[in-house]
């Protein structure tokens, strides 16, 4: 049974594996976790290749090179439990394969295992995951604008996602964070981000450390009448991040963001009636969000630079 939906969700989810093979990251992170299989099996060049088989069979894997795949096999399915997109399962499968074609290599032959080792170094440090550029109704903020924009109006709910752009974690985040922006932005209910990464200062503003130790990336803060209310994840005395899981069921959840939307439906159509001598920074965009029925185009994706 659980082939069987593995291979459904493989065929539902395949036009948008095509697409991931079209990009450069992915079509090179394809060859380099395949390598070892291409190398062990290529014509022409596997006879040439050491053996521990006692048929002397140097085009097909032996006891040891079957163990370490099977190791990476148990690998990677322990570490996709707590995967929560398909990105984050191919980026798993993806980082544990290299990892292992790097000890195969060693294993077979020293000088292949330099060279596979130098090929992965070169692709990190020029060949980047590509961002998700999906459709969102988000307002990005810099570091002169978050105060201000979070000040504007006390009536406004902000809910901020604080990420970096190297942190695999909050691009795994980054279309779940942003279709919950489709379903739950309102005029009273908003969306932002803020890259600390760039904006250095305003992790010790806000409390937010970039330390891949701390683990408080990304970190979801959520502000009423200006002030910070809950942040996700929680921080420990020590400074340190409590474990949590970074899915859309937590975020609507611990966020009541069913019970803030209700609200913010009011409050728009409140906004509605009295018009913009009651507030005129919410303009008639904001207003329409919260119909009952999301709009299937976003409108707004604002980038401060």
């Amino acid at each position: 049974m659980g082939l069987i939906t593995g291979l459904c969700t493989f065929l539902y989810h395949l036009p948008q594996i095509y697409k991931w093979l079209l990009k450069p990251y992915y079509i090179v992170s394809f060859f380099l976790t395949v390598a070892f299989l291409l190398v062990r099996k290529a014509p022409g060049l596997c006879e040439h290749l050491a053996t521990q088989r006692e048929d002397g069979n140097s085009c097909d894997f032996d006891w040891r090179e079957l163990e370490i795949l099977m190791f990476l096999s148990a690998i990677v399915m322990m570490k996709n439990r707590r995967a929560i997109t398909l990105e984050q399962h191919i980026g798993n499968l993806f980082l544990f394969s290299k990892v292992a074609n790097v000890i195969l290599f060693f294993r077979l032959d020293i000088r292949l295992g330099i060279l596979y080792f130098a090929l992965c170094i070169a692709f990190v440090m020029t060949c980047k995951p590509p961002l998700y550029m999906g459709p969102e109704y988000i307002k990005y903020f810099s570091d002169k604008t978050i105060d201000e924009e979070l000040q504007r109006d006390s009536r406004i709910t902000w809910i901020v996602e604080f990420y970096a752009n190297w942190s695999s974690d909050c691009q795994s985040f980054a279309p779940v964070f942003a279709d919950l922006s489709l379903k739950y932005n309102c005029a009273g209910l908003r969306f932002g981000k803020v890259d600390i990464g760039r904006y250095g200062e305003l992790s010790q503003r806000y409390g937010v450390s970039t330390s891949p130790l701390t683990k408080q990336l990304p970190s979801v803060l959520l502000f009423q009448a200006g002030r910070e209310t809950m942040r996700r994840p929680m921080v420990d005395n020590k400074g340190r991040a409590v474990s949590w899981t970074f899915n859309e069921e937590n975020m609507i959840r611990e966020f009541n963001l069913n019970e803030l939307f209700q609200k913010s439906k009011k409050l728009s159509k409140r906004v509605g009636v009295k018009g913009e001598e009651q507030n005129p920074e919410l303009d008639e965009s904001d207003n329409e969000f919260c119909s009952d029925e999301n709009p299937e185009q976003p409108t707004e994706n604002k980038k401060d630079k």
